[in-house]
């Protein structure tokens, strides 16, 4: 149920339809509204509405570049007030973004304050700074009041304001734009303008020109803070034929040498829309976690330009390395994704290509050219009127001046006079003017233009100089009818006046030159963790609780450590730095922790939880050092159980990857290395089974085979041991004992087994 009280037809009147529908219309109307007026750019100027109002409103300020600046609340306040009835916020933030030269490739605004700077600080508020127009705002605006353009009413219809500014360069490519809209989206980068008018000026003179053709002009973005774009030309290519697409785009850096073979990487050049600030924040991370072992410190040198020091923190490691995890690893690598989604018209919304961004440019040049030449010949036609009564006025001066002098009403007399047949003044024949067409009666607009003249230009000098302005505009004339009727002279004027542009805004212009270079990606091939952290000897202590720590060297193992309180030991073994701990957890996942990332021993260390995702209700049952080529016989609790390759557990993510399935109340229970040629198991009953390790399969996950049967209980421990050698144990008093007697537990894999022998642990396990 809806009602309309603004309709006043309406007369409270109660109308009844669908909630879908009018949900349905209602959204679409908010949708076309956030599409039309606020998301998306025009596809002719390249500007979205508030950053027209925002232009507009500074010109009717009188805010020219070589003007004096105005507060910038001030100039937030009349857009807000006059044309744009948002927030001032919203408005002050998108003026800011105008005079930031790090976010825009050509500033439309030209700021005197704090803007914000490229490490990602705010403006300052709009009472402290101040404002006016750019140079390349004013090219936007020329011809405004030439009637190159529509304008419409404002939001409450007091003023008027442009559908769109008659730009003289396609600003859509040149500065780029973004916006989220309903259902729809925009991004396009920023280009260089000398390369979009080369684009355009092929388009000229070859209408139907391929898209490929047009990157021979336009090779790809052009970034108002530099960097190297590492995107493949046909990648490049299909991004603008499509409209969609992506250009990796790295940082640009230099390798300082600082002698005796020490060196330093300088980073000059940031991406795009990356925060200075959070990329050191960052990169600063990467050194604490250990991400990236190689790399020593990271330092801000920054001043106005760009100058980021990475230490690596051994001489000998290859800066191609370092760089190639940094790109990996951090925003001195990204992607910016392309997707021209612009208004045709102002109206329209289309996914468009290069060449067809760059078509609806040059159509609006040419109807903003046209405009003005009609406005134009407007205006000479009514000076060309007025010329001709002030000649009339001087062939006939004396009738003129009694007129004036003694009539009662001289504007009616003068209209009433016909001065196509009398002549007061004797003229040569060189000086002779034909009389105006019809009677020769002179029109209200030349006799206002009678009366308004002063005495000072009844001179004879004055009376040349207005003939000679006749025959200019008769000229001028002549050529604006010419170039109405020739399309090829209307094209040749658009060439020329892309020419100056480029003349204005190319090489000579501040950073008018390419900013982005281009490169080919070099993939510098993966180097082995181990290759990149200083091997050091370490000492790994896991307390019963899960808490780990690496103690410097290798320690002796028996030495007495200290724990938190109701805490003690449980793993404790010698290792490198360059090794990778395998965890295996009750849950039968295996979890891989580098040694290298491990906390110092001079603490408690911490929870082995906070470095892999192992559940809390999950325990761990073993933490070995990582062996390539090795074997591990893993079994759970239910007795099941096989061999497992240990370089097929090695796991990639924090989540782990998973070898041994259990469910329900089942756990994983065992994880040893394989040695020998028999595997022995003994249950919680205390019956040890013994056969031979050629009957268990080995598989890379799975439930795995029955190793033992039982009737009460399940699983308490199994090994594996070279039979010849027979099986050993510590009996309670520490003691290493050894069966080598063992035909009477030797059995088939998944018997019930026999008693263990005398001294045999209590707790049933092997070791």
């Amino acid at each position: 149920m809806t009602k309309d009280a603004e309709d006043p037809n309406m007369d409270g009147q109660i109308i009844a339809e669908p909630l879908r529908r009018a949900i349905g219309d209602r959204y679409l109307t908010y949708a076309l509204s956030t599409i039309m007026h606020r998301a998306l750019p025009d596809a002719r100027d390249g500007l979205k509405p508030v950053h027209r109002r925002i232009l507009y409103a500074m010109r009717e300020l009188r805010l020219s570049p070589t003007g004096r600046f105005r507060k910038s609340s001030k100039i937030s306040g009349d857009v807000m007030g006059n044309y744009h009835p948002h927030g001032d916020v919203a408005i002050y933030d998108a003026m800011a973004r105008l005079a930031q030269d790090f976010n825009v490739r050509y500033p439309l605004v030209d700021g005197q304050g704090n803007f914000g700077n490229i490490d990602g600080d705010n403006p300052a508020a709009s009472r402290y700074t101040e404002a006016r127009l750019t140079i390349v705002a004013e090219a936007m605006l020329q011809g405004l009041d030439e009637n190159s353009v529509d304008f419409r009413d404002n939001y409450d219809g007091t003023m008027t304001e442009p559908v769109v500014l008659p730009t003289t360069f396609p600003n859509l490519l040149a500065n780029g734009s973004s916006g989220i809209a309903v259902g729809m989206a925009t991004n396009i980068p920023p280009h260089n303008v000398s390369e979009l008018v080369d684009a355009c000026q092929h388009l000229i003179k070859v209408p139907d020109a391929r898209d490929d053709t047009l990157l021979n002009y336009v090779p790809g973005p052009d970034f108002p803070t530099g960097g190297i774009l590492v995107e493949p030309r046909e990648n490049i290519a299909q991004a603008y034929r499509t409209g969609r697409g992506s250009f990796r785009l790295r940082c640009k850096y230099e390798v300082e040498d600082l002698g005796r073979g020490q060196w330093q990487i300088v980073v000059t050049e940031i991406p795009y829309q990356v925060q200075k600030s959070k990329l050191v924040e960052k990169i600063a991370e990467l050194i604490q976690t250990k991400k990236i072992p190689i790399l020593g410190d990271v330092r801000d040198e920054s001043a106005d330009d760009i100058r980021l020091i990475l230490e690596p923190k051994s001489k000998n490691v290859d800066p191609e390395v370092l760089m190639n995890l940094m790109y990996r690893n951090s925003d001195l690598e990204t992607r910016f994704s392309l997707n021209m989604n612009v208004l045709i018209d102002g109206v329209t919304p289309k996914v468009c290509s290069l060449k067809e961004v760059l078509r609806a440019f040059l159509d609006f040049r040419r109807e903003v050219l046209l405009r003005r030449s009609k406005h134009r010949m407007e205006k000479i036609d009514h000076r060309l009127e007025v010329l001709e009564g002030l000649i009339i006025a001087f062939l006939n001066l004396d009738r003129v001046i009694d007129i004036i002098r003694y009539d009662d009403e001289p504007k009616a007399a003068l209209m009433r006079e016909n001065w196509g047949r009398e002549f007061t003044r004797a003229m040569s024949e060189a000086d002779y003017i034909p009389p105006p067409p019809g009677d020769g009666e002179l029109s209200e607009v030349q006799v206002e233009a009678i009366l308004n003249m002063r005495l000072r230009s009844l001179r004879r000098l004055e009376e040349m100089e207005l003939l000679r302005e006749q025959n200019a505009l008769m000229e001028e004339r002549q050529g604006l009818e010419d170039l109405l009727d020739s399309e090829g002279l209307q094209w040749d004027r658009i060439s020329e006046e892309l020419k100056a542009t480029k003349k204005a805004f190319g090489k000579d212009y501040h950073n008018g030159q390419r900013l982005t270079a281009f490169a080919e990606a070099v993939e510098v091939e993966d180097v082995p963790l181990e290759a990149m952290i200083e091997r050091e000897p370490i000492t790994v202590v896991v307390s019963q609780m899960g808490w780990v720590r690496a103690m410097n060297g290798h320690i002796d193992l028996s030495r007495e450590l200290k724990f938190r309180d109701g805490d003690g030991p449980r793993f404790q073994f010698h290792a490198e730095t360059t090794d990778r701990l395998l965890v295996f957890g009750s849950n039968g996942r295996f979890y891989t922790v580098s040694a290298a990332n491990l906390p110092g021993g001079r603490g408690m260390g911490e929870p082995l939880r906070l470095m892999v995702d192992l559940p809390n209700e999950a325990q761990i049952v073993e933490i070995l050092r990582h062996q390539p080529g090795r074997k591990l016989l893993l079994a759970s609790s239910a007795g099941d159980g096989f061999i497992v390759p240990e370089d097929e557990v090695i796991a990639q993510t924090r989540a782990g990857k998973q070898a041994l399935n259990v469910k329900e109340d089942v756990r994983a229970r065992v994880c040893k290395p394989v040695t020998g040629d028999a595997v022995a198991v003994v249950g919680d009953n205390r019956k040890v089974l013994v056969f031979m390790q050629d009957e268990l399969p080995e598989m890379t996950r799975g439930k795995g085979v029955r190793l033992q049967k039982y009737k009460d209980g399940g699983l308490s421990d199994a090994t594996t041991f070279t039979l010849a050698e027979g099986l050993s144990w510590r009996d309670p008093a520490g003691r290493t004992r050894t069966e080598s007697a063992l035909d009477e537990w030797i059995g088939k894999r998944a018997g019930s087994g026999r008693m263990a022998p005398r001294g045999f642990p209590r707790d049933n396990t092997f070791t």
